[in-house]
C-alpha cells in the first residue's frame, strides 16, 4: 500500500466568521492510499478549536504509515481499530485515513462507498448553506446571492435577534442556528421564542461544550431543540449528550472517520436522537466522503466546499440543496489540481 500526503491551501470565496474567529484561507490535507490500481482519497483540515495542525496533521500519518503500508486486505473497521490506539490524540489524521481507506476498499470491490450501508433508495436529507458572522448587509446579501432552501445562520453577537429578523425580509427558506458556544441559558431561552416564530428549525450548540447543567435546563425548557455540537465529538460523547440534547451534530474529523461516525449513529438513534453530520470548511474530497452517510440522517451540514473560492476536486456537487452523488465508485471523488504546498 502507498501512501501519499498533499498540502492545499484554499482561498474561501469571503471571510467566514463565527463566534470565535475568523477564516478566510482553509490548510488542509489530503491523504492519498493506492493499492497500484485503485487510489482512495481522505482530508482533514487545521482547526485551532481542535488544535489540529498541519505539522501535527503529517506527523501523525507519518508515524501510522508502516501500520497502513501493510493493511491491503483489512477491512475498514479493522484498520480503524489499528490506528485508533496510535492516534487517539489526533483523530483529524485518522479521519483523514478512515476515510481514504473506505475510499479504496469500495473502489477495490466495485462498489459506492454509502452502498455498505445504504441499501434502499437514496433519499437523503437537504444540506443547508452556511452564512457566517458578518454586518447585516453583507449576510443579507450572502443570501440573496445565494439562494438556497436551508440557511444555517452562525450567531453570538450582541445583534443576534436584529441579524435574524433582516434574513427572515429576503427569504423564506428554513434557518438553523449555530451559536458556537456563545451564548448563555437564559439568553438561549429568551431567543428561541423569537426565533421558534422567526422560522428557524433548531438551534446548534449555544451553550460552552461542558456546560452541562446549563444543556439540561435547555433540552427541558427551550423553544426550539437543541443539537450538540461541540460537547459530541467521539463515540463516548453520545450516552451524555442523549441527557442534555435532542440531537447530535456528527463530524468526521471530530469523530476519527466514517468507521466511528456509523457507530455514533447506531447508539444515537438506539437513545432516539436527532441525527446530524456536519463539516468544516474543506474540498470536495471531505465533503464526498461525509455525503456518504447522508441516507442515515435527519439532517446534514455539507456546504464546506461551496464556501472555497476554487475547489481541489470534484466528486459529490448540490443543486437547490439536493445531494447529486458522482456515479463513480467509492467516495466518486479524485483530486483535480496540482499539489500546492
Amino acid at each position: 500500500m502507498k501512501v501519499d500526503v498533499k498540502i492545499h491551501h484554499l482561498p474561501l470565496k469571503h471571510p467566514f466568521t463565527i463566534s470565535r474567529y475568523t477564516v478566510k484561507m482553509q490548510s488542509t490535507v489530503i491523504v492519498i492510499l493506492s493499492d497500484g490500481k485503485h487510489t482512495g482519497y481522505g482530508e482533514a483540515t487545521i482547526n485551532p478549536y481542535y488544535n489540529s495542525s498541519i505539522e501535527k496533521l503529517q506527523s501523525a500519518i507519518l508515524h501510522s504509515k508502516p501500520i497502513i503500508e501493510i493493511s491491503n486486505g483489512l477491512k475498514p473497521e479493522e484498520l480503524w481499530f489499528k490506528l485508533e490506539s496510535v492516534l487517539k490524540d489526533n483523530y483529524f489524521a485518522l479521519c483523514a485515513i478512515d476515510c481514504a481507506f473506505w475510499d479504496l476498499y469500495a473502489k477495490q470491490h466495485n462498489r459506492t462507498l454509502r452502498s455498505y450501508w445504504s441499501t434502499k433508495s437514496l433519499k437523503t436529507p437537504l444540506t443547508n448553506y452556511t452564512i457566517g458572522i458578518d454586518s447585516i448587509e453583507n449576510m443579507t446579501k450572502k443570501i440573496i446571492e445565494q439562494p438556497w432552501p436551508i440557511y444555517k445562520i452562525k450567531l453570538g453577537k450582541p445583534n443576534d435577534i436584529a441579524i435574524v429578523k433582516a434574513l427572515r425580509k429576503v427569504t423564506k427558506s428554513v434557518f438553523r442556528i449555530d451559536a458556537n458556544c456563545a451564548w448563555s441559558v437564559e439568553e438561549t431561552l429568551e431567543k428561541s421564542i423569537i426565533l421558534k416564530q422567526l422560522g428557524v428549525e433548531f438551534i446548534e450548540q449555544p451553550l460552552k461544550k461542558d456546560d452541562w447543567d446549563g444543556m439540561k435546563t435547555l433540552k427541558e425548557k427551550c423553544a426550539l431543540p437543541i443539537i450538540a455540537d461541540e460537547s459530541c465529538q467521539r463515540l463516548n460523547d453520545v450516552d451524555l449528550c442523549a441527557k442534555h440534547f435532542h440531537g447530535i451534530n456528527i463530524k468526521l474529523m471530530k469523530c476519527g472517520g466514517i468507521t466511528s461516525a456509523l457507530k455514533m449513529i447506531a447508539k444515537a438513534r438506539a437513545k432516539n436522537l436527532l441525527v446530524m453530520a456536519g463539516c468544516m470548511t474543506e474540498s470536495t474530497i471531505g465533503i464526498s466522503n461525509l455525503t456518504q452517510i447522508a441516507p442515515l440522517l435527519d439532517f446534514i451540514d455539507a456546504d464546506g466546499a461551496l464556501l472555497l473560492a476554487h475547489d481541489i476536486a470534484k466528486g459529490v456537487s448540490f443543486k437547490n440543496g439536493k445531494i447529486i452523488f458522482s456515479n463513480k465508485t467509492g467516495s466518486g471523488a479524485k483530486l483535480i489540481k496540482p499539489n500546492l504546498k
